[in-house]
């Protein structure tokens, strides 16, 4: 008996001129992609054309003068995957958004919109932020625990995914005859009172084409993990071993499954950093390019 066909999905993680600290000063390079609108939007047409999945935008909420050049300026990311969704029909758009510094309703909002901008296509990387300097840009001193930041961040997504339940697919009736506008029946306050926040609801945004935008997680520590197999469709991870690679795999599987989920429910996608050349030889020698651009750290 044959096996049913298993598809690869492919994403594109896009970070201004690249991942490479020095990627910025290759003569090839836009120098300044991360705040080049026009750049991002070829990049997701040929990522679309080339039948990837989904495209990918990081995000981090605090900087210094130690930071990747990529991220020292950049685009809050579902402000430009919003215009993204105007040049694209088919790519999923993903982006990261933080449950430490947001609070449920905006992240709720946010991305039911980005769903329907695009047609259904909004995809949601929950982080608990990681950079301890953040919260001195949110009236704060010190970072949440690291157990804390994940304990919140469970119950963000429960709220989250509570506020796209706001509206049942056929509650809008907008009859004109009638003057119902609305089916109330089918209108929800959610009512949340837990640990962390307190939401009323219901979100001022109808069901989206998708009924939820997908979860995204990429947390590798155990709580990240526990959060991933409970709450997310799809997971990031970076891996350079391969054996430990599948036990991340058989492990995460795992965990999705004491969660109460099936296997084939979530999907894993590490990341790689591609050198494309036609031999060997020829990407050694583009990655030995890179490599010397980057300048001696002064000191």
């Amino acid at each position: 008996m044959s096996q049913p066909k298993r598809k690869l999905k492919l994403g594109v993680f896009i970070a201004g001129t690249g991942h490479h600290v020095a990627s910025w000063r290759h003569p090839n390079a836009v120098p300044d992609a991360a705040m080049n609108l026009d750049y991002f939007k070829q990049l997701a047409k040929k990522a679309e054309e080339g039948k990837l999945d989904l495209l990918f935008l990081a995000d981090s909420l605090s900087i210094n003068q130690t930071s990747h050049p990529n991220v020292l300026t950049r685009f809050e990311p579902l402000t430009l995957l919003s215009s993204i969704a105007e040049s694209t029909s088919t790519i999923g758009l993903a982006a990261t958004a933080s449950t430490t510094y947001s609070e449920p309703f905006h992240i709720a909002r946010q991305f039911a919109s980005l769903d329907h901008l695009s047609g259904g296509r909004a995809a949601w990387n929950v982080v608990t932020s990681s950079i301890e300097e953040t919260a001195k840009n949110f009236s704060g001193e010190e970072h949440l625990a690291h157990h804390k930041r994940y304990e919140r961040a469970e119950e963000f997504v429960e709220v989250v995914k509570g506020l796209w339940d706001s509206w049942e697919e056929d509650a809008l009736v907008r009859n004109k005859e009638t003057g119902e506008f609305f089916e109330s029946s089918k209108l929800h306050e959610l009512q949340h009172k837990g640990e962390f926040f307190s939401v009323r609801g219901p979100l001022n945004v109808s069901r989206t084409p998708q009924g939820q935008p997908v979860i995204i997680q990429a947390g590798s520590s155990e709580d990240g993990q526990k959060l991933a197999a409970k709450t997310a469709e799809l997971i990031f991870t970076a891996q350079n071993d391969l054996d430990k690679a599948k036990e991340f795999y058989q492990s995460l599987k795992g965990k999705v499954e004491a969660a109460g989920r099936a296997r084939e429910d979530v999907s894993i996608m590490p990341g790689i950093f591609p050198i494309i050349a036609d031999t060997e030889e020829e990407a050694q020698a583009k990655y030995e390019e890179l490599q010397e651009l980057i300048v001696p750290e002064i000191g």
